[in-house]
Formats: C-alpha cells, sequence, structure tokens
C-alpha cells in the first residue's frame, strides 16, 4: 500500500470522516495535525495551494480534501489508488 498522508486539525468534522474512510477500507496514514505545530499549515499550503483541511496525498499524489476522497470512493477509484 502506498504512503497516505492526511493534513488535519483537531476540530475539523471533515478529517474524522476522512481518516474513518481510510480505515474502512484497511488503509494505514500518517496524520499531521496542522495546530500542533508553528509552520505545519504554511508547509501543508505550500504542497497543496489550499488552506482547509484535510488535505489528503496517497503516495505522491494530492487528492484533496475529504470530498475529493469520497467521490473516489464513490467512482470506485479510491480502491485501485489504495493498492501496491
Amino acid at each position: 500500500m502506498p504512503e497516505i498522508i492526511i493534513y488535519t486539525t483537531k476540530i475539523c468534522p471533515y478529517c474524522t470522516m476522512a481518516k474513518r474512510l481510510l480505515e474502512r477500507k484497511g488503509a494505514r496514514y500518517t496524520e499531521i495535525n496542522v495546530d500542533a505545530e508553528p509552520g505545519l499549515r504554511e508547509q501543508m499550503m505550500e504542497k497543496t495551494k489550499r488552506r482547509t483541511v484535510p488535505q489528503i496525498f496517497i503516495g505522491e499524489r494530492h487528492i484533496g480534501g475529504f470530498d475529493d476522497l469520497h467521490e473516489l470512493d464513490m467512482n470506485r477509484e479510491l480502491d485501485p489508488l489504495l493498492q501496491d
């Protein structure tokens, strides 16, 4: 399974939904809480050109937020991305 990184905050319901969806798929991910340390949100914004969370990467591919992740799942495009 490719490396999955998800940028989050503690009080974000969309972050929680994204993590639950990934967990249902059996995917392991690295969570980066952008509130935990100064500069992490700026790092996320440099990579994604977005300031909202969650921001999700599967391998080198920037998926976007929860809506984007959910759409991939609904279109049956998420499972192939989660494969080796």
